[in-house]
């Protein structure tokens, strides 16, 4: 708004003398001229489909002039190929998502607000829910089944209600009323479900697929540097009675859970930025940087968890909005590399050698060729401006800290020393390659490159970026049934660190319908619907089904038929 100043003529005391006055109508020329200038600041940003992506706290550093490898900070070991920890260790104080705390930030249980919010929704909306959580982790189950056995109706649960939450001993505690067909009045007690609880008896309404899930993965070690408590009471409360609710089959309670959580003050797990505008072709570019940096976070973290011990080498990055699907005509190449080099970058600015792999032709005579999404891929992210000459932000980067290969053995660089045990060739840390994929009609598949390369890589960490390991038809049958097995078994052992696609309707793809993301590589699977707002107000992204593991479609599509 346009800030209007007071009036000279209301200022008390002053001396209007002529000079005075010209003094006066000239700072009031410029303060009006600095508030229309706000304004049309404003109105521009709110052009600007109103995103506003948060700026970056990470640290700035040149990794060709700091932290040498000689000088012991770097994740290297003589002698060896293996992936080591070191640096990692040491840098976690100067990374965004990973900075030590001595303290606890974070309370080891709800606050009196937060439960009393979560306890009068769950009794407002979702009492049904409750007592199938009595029914299936309580004796007072196991007796409406004895009752029940030989006369249907004899004992029936009419109500529950939930009177306490208790993250720090891990329970909830319900009032159960209860009617017994031989008394005339209903029974009243009080029952305890654990959040870690599994099913001891089974529902009515509950079908064949419904099964006990593991519990809830414990904090990280890099989790507990950053804070002592590991995670914020509320993300963990809501991911223990996700857990429960799938277990009865409440599906689309989970992902009214996540939208709770993010309402009552936790870490905003499973939110989407508002106002992407993903129908719209090209992508706005704070949206890619949205996508770069959320992704680059991400890619660290795993990182740090795979230095721990805590994650499998083997990763996956999941990322097929419109501009980086292949199989859509808006899929755009330089969003791709844009990306790759965003997360090389990251990883180079904690000082570790990255290796940036595009598979070369493919097959032989007039079966060789290029997947199409990498046509002269390699071409151009090697010519992009990596900000890496003299004078430059990433000085000395390209080369010394990112390299660029293709996929097989030939291309991982190991440690080599010379004779007085210096190092003439250093290792690389971190392996990301870009869309790895066979081709259908090539008598070639990518999987026996792809499997040698991880072979030599060893225990370094490998990141597939927007992988297609499905079999294709090729000339020479390679990929036919024999092996299907093993190459299967293979492309499912790289692990979700990071996963966005849009849901459609069938095969159209425009208007999205939703997405399905994993947003870190310890956050929960959420569903998401697209919602536009009233009177062109924008969109947003809505939480459905919220899993630990990935949802399937006919789960998704059930709570979005329900949610319209």
């Amino acid at each position: 708004p346009v800030v209007v100043s007071r009036s000279f003529s209301t200022l008390p005391q002053l001396q209007q003398t002529p000079e005075s006055r010209i003094m006066m109508s000239s700072s009031a020329y410029v303060r009006g001229m600095l508030s229309l200038l706000l304004l049309v600041v404003a109105l521009v940003l709110r052009r600007t489909d109103g995103f506003v992506v948060p700026t970056s706290s990470r640290r700035q550093t040149t990794p060709g002039v700091v932290a040498p490898a000689e000088d012991g900070r770097r994740a290297i070991a003589s002698g060896d190929k293996h992936y080591h920890n070191t640096y990692l260790h040491s840098s976690t104080s100067t990374s965004d998502s990973t900075s030590t705390a001595s303290t606890s930030s974070y309370p080891k249980d709800l606050d009196e607000k937060q439960k009393d919010f979560t306890m009068g929704y769950l009794n407002k909306h979702h009492r049904s829910t409750l007592l199938e959580f009595v029914q299936v982790f309580t004796e007072i189950g196991g007796k409406v089944r004895k009752r029940n056995t030989f006369s249907g109706g004899s004992y029936k649960l009419l109500d529950a209600k939930v009177l306490d939450i208790s993250l720090d001993e891990g329970r909830l505690t319900l009032e159960v009323t209860a009617k017994d067909r031989s008394e005339a009045d209903p029974v009243v007690e009080q029952t305890v479900v654990s959040l870690e609880a599994q099913p001891k008896h089974r529902s009515r309404s509950m079908s064949d697929k419904a099964i006990p899930l593991d519990l809830i993965p414990p904090p990280t070690k890099r989790e507990l540097e950053a804070d002592s408590a590991g995670r914020h009471p509320v993300d963990e409360l809501v991911r223990k009675l996700n857990r429960l609710c799938w277990m009865v089959e409440a599906y689309g309670l989970t992902g009214k859970l996540i939208q709770m959580g993010i309402q009552i003050g936790g870490t905003g797990v499973g939110e989407l930025h508002e106002n992407m505008y993903l129908n719209q072709i090209p992508h706005n570019r704070p949206v890619r940087k949205y996508f770069y940096e959320m992704i680059s976070k991400a890619t660290m973290e795993a990182v740090i968890d795979c230095a721990n011990g805590e994650r499998s080498n083997r990763m996956k990055i999941t990322a097929l909005f419109p501009e980086m699907n292949p199989q859509v005509d808006s899929y755009r190449i330089g969003t791709l590399l844009e990306m790759a080099r965003c997360i090389a970058i990251r990883l180079a600015e904690e000082n570790l050698r990255v290796r940036v792999c595009i598979q070369g032709s493919m097959g032989v005579g007039i079966f060789m060729g290029t997947p199409k999404p990498l046509s002269g891929a390699s071409q151009i992210m090697q010519a992009m401006d990596w900000q890496s000459d003299e004078g430059e932000e990433n000085e000395g980067m390209v080369g010394n800290y990112v390299n660029f290969g293709a996929v097989g053995p030939e291309h991982v660089a190991n440690e080599v020393k010379d004779e007085e045990g210096n190092i003439v060739t250093h290792q690389d840390d971190v392996f990301l390659l870009l869309c790895p994929q066979s081709m259908v009609g090539t008598d070639t598949s990518i999987m026996p490159s792809l499997q040698a390369m991880t072979e030599a890589v060893g225990d370094r960490p490998i990141i597939l970026l927007n992988p297609d390991l499905v079999d294709k038809v090729s000339a020479a049958g390679q990929q036919s049934v024999r092996g299907r097995a093993q190459r299967i078994e293979f492309a499912e052992s790289f692990q979700d660190i990071f996963h966005f696609t849009n849901l459609h309707w069938k095969t159209a793809f425009f208007p999205i319908l939703g997405a399905l993301t994993k947003l870190r590589p310890n956050d929960p699977w959420v569903a998401h619907q697209r919602r536009d707002l009233v009177n062109d107000g924008g969109e947003l992204y809505v939480p459905l089904v919220a899993s630990e593991t990935k949802p399937s479609s006919e789960v998704i599509m059930e709570a979005m038929d329900m949610a319209f």
